[in-house]
Protein backbone atom coordinates (compact mmCIF):
# COMPACT_ATOMS: atom_id res chain seq x y z
CA UNK A 1 0.00 0.00 0.00
CA UNK A 2 1.17 3.46 -0.68
CA UNK A 3 1.26 6.83 1.60
CA UNK A 4 -1.67 8.08 3.14
CA UNK A 5 -0.29 11.74 4.23
CA UNK A 6 0.18 12.34 0.27
CA UNK A 7 -1.76 9.64 -1.81
CA UNK A 8 1.44 8.16 -2.85
CA UNK A 9 0.87 4.75 -3.81
CA UNK A 10 4.24 2.88 -4.49
CA UNK A 11 5.37 -0.07 -2.27
CA UNK A 12 8.90 0.18 -2.95
CA UNK A 13 8.91 3.96 -1.20
CA UNK A 14 6.23 2.89 1.80
CA UNK A 15 7.96 2.41 5.36
CA UNK A 16 6.07 0.33 8.27
CA UNK A 17 5.17 2.62 10.83
CA UNK A 18 2.92 1.27 13.99
CA UNK A 19 1.76 -1.95 11.85
CA UNK A 20 0.53 0.72 9.20
CA UNK A 21 1.77 1.70 5.84
CA UNK A 22 2.32 5.14 6.10
CA UNK A 23 5.57 7.13 5.26
CA UNK A 24 7.79 8.63 7.43
CA UNK A 25 11.04 10.10 5.36
CA UNK A 26 8.73 10.44 2.08
CA UNK A 27 11.27 8.34 -0.33
CA UNK A 28 12.11 8.41 -3.54
CA UNK A 29 8.71 9.47 -5.76
CA UNK A 30 6.87 10.25 -2.79
CA UNK A 31 5.51 14.15 -2.24
CA UNK A 32 5.54 13.38 1.59
CA UNK A 33 8.72 15.64 2.10
CA UNK A 34 7.58 18.55 0.53
CA UNK A 35 8.35 21.54 2.61
CA UNK A 36 10.37 19.17 5.31
CA UNK A 37 12.38 20.76 8.23
CA UNK A 38 15.82 18.86 8.69
CA UNK A 39 16.23 18.12 12.55
CA UNK A 40 19.31 18.97 12.42
CA UNK A 41 19.27 18.19 16.39
CA UNK A 42 18.24 15.10 16.25
CA UNK A 43 21.77 13.34 16.63
CA UNK A 44 22.11 15.26 19.65
CA UNK A 45 21.18 13.63 23.29
CA UNK A 46 19.51 16.31 25.76
CA UNK A 47 20.48 16.61 29.56
CA UNK A 48 19.87 14.12 32.36
CA UNK A 49 16.79 16.75 33.45
CA UNK A 50 15.85 17.93 30.88
CA UNK A 51 12.30 18.40 29.55
CA UNK A 52 11.91 18.09 25.72
CA UNK A 53 9.01 20.62 24.43
CA UNK A 54 5.80 19.18 24.67
CA UNK A 55 4.29 20.69 21.00
CA UNK A 56 4.66 18.43 17.61
CA UNK A 57 4.19 19.18 14.12
CA UNK A 58 1.92 16.77 12.40
CA UNK A 59 1.39 17.50 8.02
CA UNK A 60 -2.28 16.58 6.25
CA UNK A 61 -3.04 16.05 2.92
CA UNK A 62 -1.01 18.55 0.20
CA UNK A 63 1.48 19.57 2.90
CA UNK A 64 -0.46 21.19 5.41
CA UNK A 65 0.64 21.55 8.80
CA UNK A 66 -0.48 22.29 12.07
CA UNK A 67 0.71 21.86 15.81
CA UNK A 68 -0.48 20.00 18.64
CA UNK A 69 0.12 19.71 22.31
CA UNK A 70 1.38 16.30 23.73
CA UNK A 71 -0.50 16.68 27.24
CA UNK A 72 -0.32 12.76 27.76
CA UNK A 73 3.30 12.78 27.70
CA UNK A 74 3.26 9.98 25.03
CA UNK A 75 6.59 8.42 22.88
CA UNK A 76 6.27 10.36 19.85
CA UNK A 77 8.83 10.36 17.20
CA UNK A 78 8.68 11.75 13.65
CA UNK A 79 7.16 9.63 11.12
CA UNK A 80 4.51 8.31 13.68
CA UNK A 81 0.66 7.88 12.50
CA UNK A 82 -1.28 9.66 15.57
CA UNK A 83 -4.53 10.82 16.18
CA UNK A 84 -5.38 14.41 16.78
CA UNK A 85 -8.09 16.55 18.25
CA UNK A 86 -10.55 17.85 15.34
CA UNK A 87 -13.57 20.11 15.59
CA UNK A 88 -15.88 17.89 15.63
CA UNK A 89 -13.97 13.83 16.31
CA UNK A 90 -10.28 13.71 15.35
CA UNK A 91 -7.98 13.42 12.83
CA UNK A 92 -5.05 11.39 11.38
CA UNK A 93 -2.01 12.56 10.52
CA UNK A 94 1.91 11.86 10.08
CA UNK A 95 4.57 13.48 12.84
CA UNK A 96 7.29 15.43 10.89
CA UNK A 97 8.92 17.51 13.05
CA UNK A 98 9.43 17.43 17.40
CA UNK A 99 11.69 18.77 19.79
CA UNK A 100 13.11 22.52 20.10
CA UNK A 101 12.80 23.23 16.38
CA UNK A 102 9.28 23.08 16.44
CA UNK A 103 9.78 26.59 18.81
CA UNK A 104 10.86 28.17 15.95
CA UNK A 105 8.22 26.95 13.40
CA UNK A 106 5.72 28.58 15.94
CA UNK A 107 7.51 32.05 16.05
CA UNK A 108 8.16 31.83 11.98
CA UNK A 109 4.18 31.37 11.72
CA UNK A 110 3.49 33.80 14.36
CA UNK A 111 1.89 30.86 17.23
CA UNK A 112 1.37 31.50 20.57
CA UNK A 113 2.48 28.87 22.77
CA UNK A 114 -0.69 28.94 24.84
CA UNK A 115 -2.59 29.88 21.71
CA UNK A 116 -6.12 28.24 21.43
CA UNK A 117 -4.96 26.86 17.73
CA UNK A 118 -2.51 24.39 19.27
CA UNK A 119 -4.70 21.56 20.23
CA UNK A 120 -4.58 18.04 21.77
CA UNK A 121 -2.79 14.59 21.06
CA UNK A 122 -5.09 12.08 21.38
CA UNK A 123 -3.50 8.80 20.62
CA UNK A 124 -0.99 6.95 18.54
CA UNK A 125 -2.84 5.75 15.55
CA UNK A 126 -4.50 2.10 15.96
CA UNK A 127 -4.45 -0.11 13.22
CA UNK A 128 -9.08 0.30 13.23
CA UNK A 129 -7.79 4.56 12.96
CA UNK A 130 -5.92 3.67 9.85
CA UNK A 131 -8.81 1.71 8.13
CA UNK A 132 -11.18 4.24 8.64
CA UNK A 133 -9.14 6.59 7.26
CA UNK A 134 -7.79 5.00 4.01
CA UNK A 135 -11.86 4.34 3.72
CA UNK A 136 -12.46 8.11 3.80
CA UNK A 137 -9.63 9.36 1.91
CA UNK A 138 -10.67 6.81 -0.88
CA UNK A 139 -13.89 8.51 -1.53
CA UNK A 140 -12.47 11.99 -2.12
CA UNK A 141 -12.00 11.05 -5.81
CA UNK A 142 -15.63 10.70 -5.95
CA UNK A 143 -16.67 13.51 -3.80
CA UNK A 144 -14.81 16.26 -5.52
CA UNK A 145 -16.42 15.36 -9.13
CA UNK A 146 -20.14 14.99 -8.05
CA UNK A 147 -18.78 18.32 -6.26
CA UNK A 148 -18.15 20.48 -9.31
CA UNK A 149 -21.36 18.91 -10.61
CA UNK A 150 -23.75 20.61 -8.06
CA UNK A 151 -21.69 23.68 -8.34
CA UNK A 152 -22.43 23.50 -12.21
CA UNK A 153 -25.61 23.08 -11.72
CA UNK A 154 -26.62 25.84 -9.59
CA UNK A 155 -24.47 28.25 -11.76
CA UNK A 156 -22.00 29.31 -9.12
CA UNK A 157 -19.19 31.59 -10.30
CA UNK A 158 -16.47 29.36 -8.23
CA UNK A 159 -13.91 26.45 -8.74
CA UNK A 160 -13.58 23.77 -6.82
CA UNK A 161 -10.40 22.59 -6.43
CA UNK A 162 -10.10 19.83 -3.59
CA UNK A 163 -11.50 17.79 -1.51
CA UNK A 164 -10.10 16.77 2.06
CA UNK A 165 -11.61 14.30 4.72
CA UNK A 166 -11.27 14.35 8.02
CA UNK A 167 -9.36 11.15 9.27
CA UNK A 168 -12.65 9.95 11.57
CA UNK A 169 -14.90 10.32 8.02
CA UNK A 170 -17.49 12.40 9.56
CA UNK A 171 -16.24 15.90 8.12
CA UNK A 172 -15.17 16.83 4.76
CA UNK A 173 -13.05 20.73 4.14
CA UNK A 174 -13.67 22.01 0.37
CA UNK A 175 -11.09 23.98 -0.97
CA UNK A 176 -12.54 26.26 -3.94
CA UNK A 177 -11.05 29.33 -5.75
CA UNK A 178 -13.37 32.55 -7.03
CA UNK A 179 -13.40 36.22 -7.80
CA UNK A 180 -15.79 37.66 -6.40
CA UNK A 181 -17.94 36.60 -3.21
CA UNK A 182 -19.78 33.80 -3.34
CA UNK A 183 -23.84 32.50 -2.33
CA UNK A 184 -23.32 28.54 -0.92
CA UNK A 185 -25.80 27.96 1.20
CA UNK A 186 -27.69 25.88 -0.74
CA UNK A 187 -24.24 24.19 -2.62
CA UNK A 188 -23.89 23.09 1.47
CA UNK A 189 -27.52 21.58 1.99
CA UNK A 190 -26.74 19.87 -1.27
CA UNK A 191 -23.56 18.27 -0.30
CA UNK A 192 -25.04 17.50 3.14
CA UNK A 193 -27.39 15.56 1.83
CA UNK A 194 -25.69 13.76 -0.91
CA UNK A 195 -22.44 12.87 1.00
CA UNK A 196 -24.10 12.77 4.76
CA UNK A 197 -21.04 14.68 6.24
CA UNK A 198 -20.51 17.81 7.96
CA UNK A 199 -19.14 20.36 5.70
CA UNK A 200 -16.41 22.99 5.51
CA UNK A 201 -16.24 25.62 2.31
CA UNK A 202 -13.00 27.44 2.64
CA UNK A 203 -11.58 29.64 0.16
CA UNK A 204 -7.69 29.57 -0.88
CA UNK A 205 -6.13 32.31 -3.58
CA UNK A 206 -4.78 31.16 -7.03
CA UNK A 207 -1.09 30.45 -5.13
CA UNK A 208 -2.64 28.35 -2.26
CA UNK A 209 -4.04 26.33 -4.60
CA UNK A 210 -1.32 25.19 -6.88
CA UNK A 211 0.95 25.09 -3.99
CA UNK A 212 -1.64 21.98 -3.17
CA UNK A 213 -2.07 20.70 -6.12
CA UNK A 214 1.67 20.57 -7.06
CA UNK A 215 2.93 20.94 -10.78
CA UNK A 216 5.96 21.24 -13.38
CA UNK A 217 6.91 24.94 -14.16
CA UNK A 218 8.46 26.24 -17.23
CA UNK A 219 11.52 25.30 -15.71
CA UNK A 220 11.09 21.46 -16.00
CA UNK A 221 11.42 21.21 -11.83
CA UNK A 222 8.34 20.65 -9.36
CA UNK A 223 6.62 23.77 -8.22
CA UNK A 224 8.57 26.26 -5.40
CA UNK A 225 5.46 26.83 -4.00
CA UNK A 226 4.47 22.96 -3.48
CA UNK A 227 7.95 21.65 -2.36
CA UNK A 228 9.74 24.58 -0.54
CA UNK A 229 8.14 27.52 -0.46
CA UNK A 230 6.43 28.75 2.48
CA UNK A 231 5.68 32.60 2.15
CA UNK A 232 4.02 34.28 -1.05
CA UNK A 233 5.79 37.03 -1.40
CA UNK A 234 4.43 40.43 -3.68
CA UNK A 235 5.36 40.12 -7.01
CA UNK A 236 4.89 42.84 -9.45
CA UNK A 237 5.79 43.80 -12.86
CA UNK A 238 8.86 46.34 -11.39
CA UNK A 239 10.86 43.17 -11.09
CA UNK A 240 10.29 42.01 -14.55
CA UNK A 241 11.48 45.86 -15.91
CA UNK A 242 14.48 45.70 -13.53
CA UNK A 243 15.81 42.57 -15.24
CA UNK A 244 14.97 44.01 -18.85
CA UNK A 245 12.29 41.31 -19.32
CA UNK A 246 9.57 41.37 -22.03
CA UNK A 247 6.36 42.29 -20.37
CA UNK A 248 4.61 39.54 -21.87
CA UNK A 249 1.94 37.86 -19.40
CA UNK A 250 1.99 34.61 -20.96
CA UNK A 251 6.06 34.25 -20.28
CA UNK A 252 5.62 35.89 -16.86
CA UNK A 253 2.77 34.14 -15.06
CA UNK A 254 2.98 30.62 -13.72
CA UNK A 255 0.10 27.53 -13.27
CA UNK A 256 -1.37 29.53 -10.81
CA UNK A 257 -2.13 32.81 -13.22
CA UNK A 258 -0.53 35.13 -11.45
CA UNK A 259 3.56 36.61 -11.84
CA UNK A 260 6.07 34.08 -10.95
CA UNK A 261 7.69 33.65 -7.57
CA UNK A 262 10.94 33.16 -9.26
CA UNK A 263 11.20 36.81 -10.42
CA UNK A 264 12.43 37.98 -6.79
CA UNK A 265 14.95 35.55 -7.13
CA UNK A 266 17.93 37.39 -8.69
CA UNK A 267 16.38 40.30 -8.21
CA UNK A 268 18.88 41.81 -5.92
CA UNK A 269 21.42 41.12 -8.16
CA UNK A 270 20.09 42.73 -11.01
CA UNK A 271 19.30 46.04 -8.24
CA UNK A 272 23.07 45.76 -7.28
CA UNK A 273 24.50 46.13 -10.55
CA UNK A 274 22.15 48.57 -11.77
CA UNK A 275 23.30 51.09 -9.31
CA UNK A 276 27.06 51.75 -11.41
CA UNK A 277 24.89 52.55 -14.79
CA UNK A 278 23.50 56.24 -15.66
CA UNK A 279 20.18 57.31 -15.71
CA UNK A 280 17.63 55.92 -18.44
CA UNK A 281 15.93 59.12 -18.97
CA UNK A 282 18.15 61.35 -20.18
CA UNK A 283 19.12 62.22 -23.57
CA UNK A 284 22.97 62.54 -24.79
CA UNK A 285 23.72 65.78 -26.84
CA UNK A 286 25.57 64.80 -29.90
CA UNK A 287 26.84 67.05 -32.89
CA UNK A 288 24.10 65.36 -34.81
CA UNK A 289 21.04 65.90 -32.48
CA UNK A 290 20.15 64.11 -29.09
CA UNK A 291 20.13 60.28 -28.99
CA UNK A 292 17.68 58.32 -26.80
CA UNK A 293 18.08 55.28 -24.60
CA UNK A 294 16.96 52.09 -26.62
CA UNK A 295 18.04 48.78 -24.01
CA UNK A 296 20.89 47.81 -21.62
CA UNK A 297 22.96 44.68 -20.92
CA UNK A 298 23.60 44.95 -17.59
CA UNK A 299 26.06 42.44 -16.64
CA UNK A 300 28.00 43.17 -19.73
CA UNK A 301 27.76 46.93 -18.92
CA UNK A 302 27.10 47.95 -22.05
CA UNK A 303 23.89 50.20 -23.23
CA UNK A 304 22.61 51.53 -27.06
CA UNK A 305 21.45 54.18 -27.81
CA UNK A 306 19.11 55.60 -30.65
CA UNK A 307 20.24 58.59 -32.55
CA UNK A 308 18.25 59.91 -35.59
CA UNK A 309 19.71 61.20 -38.88
CA UNK A 310 18.34 64.55 -40.84
CA UNK A 311 17.07 62.36 -43.03
CA UNK A 312 14.57 60.73 -40.29
CA UNK A 313 16.74 57.22 -40.61
CA UNK A 314 18.05 56.03 -37.28
CA UNK A 315 21.02 54.02 -35.66
CA UNK A 316 21.80 52.06 -32.78
CA UNK A 317 24.89 52.88 -31.10
CA UNK A 318 26.39 50.82 -28.24
CA UNK A 319 28.37 52.16 -26.20
CA UNK A 320 29.94 51.17 -22.68
CA UNK A 321 28.51 53.08 -19.17
CA UNK A 322 31.27 54.48 -18.30
CA UNK A 323 31.22 56.04 -22.36
CA UNK A 324 27.95 57.09 -21.28
CA UNK A 325 28.94 58.54 -18.10
CA UNK A 326 31.19 60.96 -19.59
CA UNK A 327 29.16 62.24 -22.32
CA UNK A 328 26.47 63.30 -19.69
CA UNK A 329 29.31 65.44 -17.98
CA UNK A 330 29.88 66.78 -20.73
CA UNK A 331 26.54 67.69 -21.95
CA UNK A 332 26.18 68.98 -18.12
CA UNK A 333 29.47 71.44 -18.97
CA UNK A 334 27.42 72.41 -22.06
CA UNK A 335 29.69 70.61 -24.67
CA UNK A 336 27.44 68.87 -27.40
CA UNK A 337 30.13 68.79 -30.19
CA UNK A 338 30.62 64.55 -29.25
CA UNK A 339 30.79 62.16 -32.16
CA UNK A 340 28.80 58.49 -30.57
CA UNK A 341 30.36 57.07 -33.76
CA UNK A 342 33.89 57.57 -31.85
CA UNK A 343 33.10 55.95 -28.70
CA UNK A 344 31.87 53.13 -30.57
CA UNK A 345 35.06 52.83 -32.62
CA UNK A 346 36.98 53.02 -29.75
CA UNK A 347 34.86 49.95 -28.33
CA UNK A 348 35.19 47.81 -31.31
CA UNK A 349 38.92 48.61 -31.45
CA UNK A 350 39.51 47.23 -27.92
CA UNK A 351 36.96 44.38 -28.57
CA UNK A 352 39.56 43.23 -31.90
CA UNK A 353 42.44 44.00 -29.51
CA UNK A 354 41.31 41.55 -26.72
CA UNK A 355 40.30 38.94 -29.45
CA UNK A 356 43.45 38.78 -31.24
CA UNK A 357 46.00 37.85 -28.55
CA UNK A 358 47.02 34.58 -27.52
CA UNK A 359 45.44 31.00 -29.07
CA UNK A 360 42.03 33.38 -30.07
CA UNK A 361 44.01 33.94 -33.26
CA UNK A 362 43.69 31.28 -34.76
CA UNK A 363 39.94 30.57 -36.25
CA UNK A 364 38.25 27.80 -35.40
CA UNK A 365 38.08 25.64 -38.92
CA UNK A 366 41.47 25.92 -39.53
CA UNK A 367 42.29 21.58 -39.36
CA UNK A 368 39.06 22.07 -42.21
CA UNK A 369 40.95 24.41 -44.09
CA UNK A 370 44.05 22.47 -44.31
CA UNK A 371 42.59 18.79 -44.98
CA UNK A 372 40.54 20.15 -47.92
CA UNK A 373 43.67 21.01 -49.27
CA UNK A 374 44.83 17.58 -49.42
CA UNK A 375 41.17 15.95 -50.56
CA UNK A 376 41.25 14.77 -54.02
CA UNK A 377 38.87 16.14 -56.57
CA UNK A 378 35.82 13.77 -56.82
CA UNK A 379 34.22 15.14 -59.18
CA UNK A 380 36.86 15.03 -61.72
CA UNK A 381 37.96 11.29 -60.97
CA UNK A 382 34.41 10.35 -60.80
CA UNK A 383 33.56 6.68 -62.15
CA UNK A 384 36.97 5.90 -63.16
CA UNK A 385 39.36 3.24 -61.31
CA UNK A 386 42.48 4.83 -59.56
CA UNK A 387 44.76 2.31 -61.37
CA UNK A 388 43.33 3.97 -64.90
CA UNK A 389 43.66 7.44 -63.76
CA UNK A 390 47.31 6.44 -62.28
CA UNK A 391 48.20 4.72 -65.99
CA UNK A 392 46.62 8.16 -68.15
CA UNK A 393 48.91 10.36 -66.09
CA UNK A 394 51.83 8.37 -66.33
CA UNK A 395 51.59 8.40 -70.67
CA UNK A 396 50.31 12.29 -70.71
CA UNK A 397 53.90 12.83 -68.51
CA UNK A 398 56.07 10.40 -71.08
CA UNK A 399 54.48 12.42 -74.22
CA UNK A 400 54.55 15.64 -72.97
CA UNK A 401 58.05 16.63 -73.91
CA UNK A 402 58.03 15.43 -77.17
CA UNK A 403 54.91 16.95 -78.39
CA UNK A 404 56.57 20.28 -77.62
CA UNK A 405 59.78 18.65 -79.89
CA UNK A 406 57.11 18.35 -82.69
CA UNK A 407 55.96 21.50 -82.64
CA UNK A 408 59.04 23.54 -82.52
CA UNK A 409 60.56 21.10 -85.51
CA UNK A 410 57.30 22.47 -87.49
CA UNK A 411 57.62 26.19 -86.70
CA UNK A 412 61.42 26.17 -87.90
CA UNK A 413 60.54 24.46 -91.06
CA UNK A 414 57.68 27.36 -91.87
CA UNK A 415 60.58 29.49 -91.04
CA UNK A 416 62.54 27.81 -93.76
CA UNK A 417 59.98 27.73 -96.68
CA UNK A 418 59.01 31.17 -96.29
CA UNK A 419 62.89 31.93 -96.57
Amino acid sequence: MGCKTCSFNNKSTSNNINGSSGCSTGGSGCSCNKKNVYDWLSNMTYPAHFTPFDIVEVRFKNGRKSYFKNASNLTISVGDIIAVEASPGHDIGGVTLVGELVKLQLKKNNIEIDSEEIKKVYRKATQKDIEVWEEARSKEVETQSKGREFVSNLNLKMKLSDVEYQGDGTKATFYYTADDRVDFRQLIREFATSFSIRVEMKQVGLRQEAARLGGVGSCGRELCCSTWLNDFRKVNTTAARYQQLSLNPQKLAGQCGKLKCCLNYELDSYLDALKDFPTQEVKLRTDKGDAEFVKMDIFKGLMWYYLKNNEGAGKLLKLTKEQVTAVIEQNKNNITNISLEDFESELEESKTENVDDGVMKDSIDRFEKANKKHRPNKKRNKGKRPTENKEQGDKKAINQPQNKKKIVVKKQDRKNNNE
